[in-house]
């Protein structure tokens, strides 16, 4: 076959494949896009325009992309025969989930609440319960309208490129492909939901070990999952910690990486760390042997070179991009000589302040800030504010998380306009609530008011104190 012959053969080749090319890209560009606004009405009744009505036995189903879920169904309902919108809720004497599918991002939440012919009182978890509304009341008659802004994500960096999670995080609410909404307290009453991806919100990612991970179960609670009651929906707070971690091996599981892939100008990165990084030996059992981060050895960091070093590396990055980088010193341990606090971590609460003004970057110094709440509580009720030796309990996580507001205010970090009305301050000298008046109730897993007197297992690769420290 002479060329002649060839080039016509070759053509139809080159415009079958153009073409094949061509129908592809016209079917990707007339894929629909994934839903990311959403309107429910919960209960029966008349449906507001616009409104996806949602009964007790609208379970979540992947086909659906929204219902009652992880097993939960409220088990009370009412039509009050009010208007539309606030003539009818669901509610529960028990705690119960609702799940929606989305793509990861940023939603604001806008939930009614309140019956129209009785009292409320509703708190409402997200994700890995992560506290955005504490006991929202209503009385007879009235309702209360609250948004919050949550962050949703997967382990996805890009094609082929991913997080590398450990088991503990294996099919948990942190990495799925859901929003998922905790209803709890003596009478959630939930009438309405709208949300709706937002792309100019404040991320505010976190990075840390267990002390400051979103923990998934019983009476474990750390200030970053309690941190998102105290803000506005112009932020959400991402919290990327994990149980085990360490400044070095963040990066090397490239949860970092996932940072940076969605960091961008005017966002935060608050970081705690320390707990793990003092490890020079040991085994990490968040990881099977033959992962490099299963020995402590390969991830220690001295607290004077590697763990500054490294910390203002991770401030560069940060600041690079147009955000901003803060640095909090790690909170104390419980570990009381003579009736108070004392330092069991070395240099490394001293380091990360000077890693902070080496960086010429914001500084929240919990380490002082928790030993001074610590030493308030006093030897009989400071217990009540750990689960163990090392891991703050919900209440404890919870006045944590009044410590690192404080830490933002007095840091006069911008990030403190964005704060809730009702924060007020707290005074680390005189904590406010007390253990015997903290009343955030119990969510799915069990963890709440009735779970802050201590008593859980240590997650782990969770940095638990040594064998002799009291309360381990």
């Amino acid at each position: 076959m002479n060329v002649r012959n060839v080039m016509p053969l070759v053509a139809a080749f080159v415009l079958a494949i153009s073409a094949t090319w061509t129908a592809r890209a016209i079917a990707a560009d007339t894929t629909p896009a994934a839903n990311t606004h959403f309107k429910f009405s919960f209960g029966p009744g008349a449906v507001p325009d616009g409104y996806t009505q949602v009964l007790p036995t609208t379970a979540y189903s992947k086909d659906r992309g929204y219902g009652f879920d992880l097993g939960t169904q409220p088990t009370g309902v009412d039509d009050g025969g009010a208007d539309a919108l606030h003539g009818h809720y669901v509610t529960s004497t028990r705690p119960f989930a609702f799940s929606v599918a989305v793509p990861e991002g940023n939603y604001k939440v806008t939930l009614t609440l309140g019956d129209p012919k009785g009292t409320s009182l509703t708190t409402v978890y997200a994700e890995s319960r992560r506290l955005m509304l504490e006991r929202i009341a209503t009385e007879s008659g009235k309702f209360a309208t609250r948004s919050f802004t949550v962050n949703v994500r997967t382990a996805v960096i890009s094609p082929g490129v991913s997080v590398d999670i450990d088991s503990r995080e294996i099919n948990s609410l942190t990495w799925d492909d859901k929003l998922t909404l905790q209803f709890c307290d003596t009478r959630p009453c939930l009438c309405a939901m709208e949300i709706t991806k937002v792309d100019d919100a404040i991320t505010v990612f976190v990075g840390g070990d267990s002390t400051v991970t979103d923990q998934p179960n019983g009476g474990i609670g750390t200030w970053a999952q309690f941190l998102p009651r105290w803000f506005g929906p112009a932020v959400a707070v991402a919290n990327h910690a994990e149980s085990g971690e360490t400044l070095k091996a963040f990066r090397t599981e490239r949860r970092w990486d996932k940072i940076l892939s969605q960091l961008k100008k005017g966002d935060y990165v608050m970081m705690q760390f320390g707990t793990n990084d003092s490890k020079a030996t040991g085994n990490n059992p968040i990881y099977p042997a033959s992962h490099p981060d299963s020995n402590f050895a390969n991830t220690y960091s001295p607290a004077n070179t590697d763990f500054r070093t490294l910390y203002e590396k991770y401030a560069a990055e940060t600041q690079a991009k147009g955000a901003n980088f803060v640095v909090v010193s790690l909170m104390a341990r419980r570990n009381m000589t003579n009736g108070k606090i004392a330092n069991s971590f070395g240099d490394y609460p001293k380091a990360a302040a000077t890693a902070a003004a080496e960086a010429k970057c914001g500084f929240v110094d919990l380490n002082t800030m928790s030993t001074d709440v610590f030493n308030a509580l006093g030897p009989d009720l400071v217990g009540r504010a750990f689960s163990d030796g090392t891991h703050p309990s919900n209440y404890g996580g919870y006045v944590l998380s009044r410590c690192v507001v404080e830490g933002i205010k007095s840091g006069k970090l911008d990030l403190a306009k964005y704060l809730v009305d009702d924060t007020g301050t707290f005074d680390v000298n005189h904590p406010v609530p007390m253990p015997d008046d903290f009343k955030v109730p119990v969510d799915l897993s069990g963890g709440g008011a009735g779970a802050a007197r201590g008593g859980a297992r240590a997650p782990r690769g969770a940095g638990a104190p040594p064998a002799t420290m009291p309360g381990n």
